[in-house]
């Protein structure tokens, strides 16, 4: 989901299980030379999706990374299933709530960019939630508390995930 930390969470995990964190949306920017808002006002989020589908295929061929994905790109049989065989899942589940109060003054993101956010982010929730969970092999809860706790709890999950 948008906003919910990932990029965040994703790079400090990185930086304590001494992998390489890559931005999945920062990539496609890279790769195009223009800003996500750019490419969904010239090509529409379904040009936006192809991009991103490309750039996560590619990076799942890599190994020893900690990516973070945008919030959308689950919504592609094709992004799950890369997902889920290039690694261990995570899906840091923020409930809308807590995501608007966190985005309401985030005026970047071209889904947002509606009257009423929290019923937008409610929508995108129902619809993505599902699809998250699908694929996860963890589920953490992403709800307040400091990202250094959330990151040396998810270490710690990880960790057990491996040993078990």
């Amino acid at each position: 989901m948008p906003g919910a930390g990932k990029t965040t969470v994703a790079r400090q995990l990185a930086r304590r299980l001494q992998r390489r964190f890559v931005d999945a949306d920062h990539e496609l920017e890279a790769a195009t030379g223009v800003g996500i808002p750019l490419i969904f006002e010239i090509e529409g989020e379904s040009g936006f999706r192809e991009r991103e589908t490309k750039v996560l295929a590619a990076l799942a061929h890599e190994s020893d990374l900690v990516v973070a994905t945008g919030g959308g790109a689950i919504l592609r049989p094709e992004n799950r299933q890369a997902l889920r065989n290039s690694g261990t899942v995570v899906y840091l589940h923020v409930a809308p709530a807590l995501l608007s109060r966190r985005m309401r003054h985030d005026n970047k993101r071209p889904l947002l960019q509606v009257d009423d956010k929290q019923e937008r982010l409610n929508q995108l929730f129902v619809q993505r939630d599902p699809l998250y969970r699908e694929i996860a092999d963890l589920v953490v809860d992403g709800l307040g508390g400091s990202v250094a706790n959330l990151v040396r709890v998810l270490e710690q999950q990880l960790k057990n995930q491996c040993a078990a």
